[in-house]
């Protein structure tokens, strides 16, 4: 059973009223993610692998402005909204959500198929870089991502890193959803 009150707060914390801002008398501080996606060279990167967990993940709603997706990743949940902005700078919100209504909704309310991914984690040159290695419809499929505090951030490219895909929403998870890449003409 969904605990309704926990998610009412939820929403409505994120949406109170706070100290005025311009002219709506409402501040919402928006937590920014800025990411860059590259494909791979080669597999010389699992050298480097730190550590690794598998990810699936559902979308229970994409409006064309946001989605909003259920991701269980071992045994943590979260309930993610991330804006639909084309680029490398987008809103996103994450909440903690239990891990037994996190399956719930992956079965029952995502749309199909669900993303299912191993990411490995590992570092190089002072960055963290996450490489999602995808599995079920979207099988062959590896991509490169790096989260960095400024969309003109400096950072080492590794000999592995391939082209940069960052603007090809064909690569954004959603996407992978509404059309997996064992769908793609290659």
């Amino acid at each position: 059973m969904i605990r309704a009150f926990h998610y009412k707060y939820m929403f409505t914390r994120l949406f109170q009223k706070l100290p005025a801002k311009e002219s709506t008398g409402y501040h919402i501080p928006m937590p920014i993610e800025i990411e860059r996606k590259f494909l791979l060279k080669d597999e010389t990167w699992r050298d480097l692998v730190e550590k690794s967990i598998n990810i699936i993940q559902g979308y229970l709603a994409n409006t064309g402005r946001s989605s909003i997706r259920i991701r269980l990743s071992d045994e943590q949940a979260s309930l993610n909204i991330k804006g639909m902005t084309l680029g490398v700078t987008r809103s996103e919100y994450d909440y903690p959500i239990p891990v037994e209504e996190a399956r719930s909704l992956l079965k029952d309310l995502c749309i199909g198929p669900l993303i299912e991914k191993t990411r490995h984690h590992l570092e190089y040159r002072g960055h963290s870089w996450e490489i999602d290695e995808f599995t079920g419809e979207n099988a062959g499929l590896i991509v490169a991502e790096i989260e960095l505090d400024d969309p003109r951030e400096n950072f080492a490219v590794p000999g592995w890193l391939g082209e940069e895909v960052s603007d090809d929403p064909r690569y954004y998870n959603i996407c992978l959803v509404e059309q997996p890449y064992s769908a793609w003409k290659k």
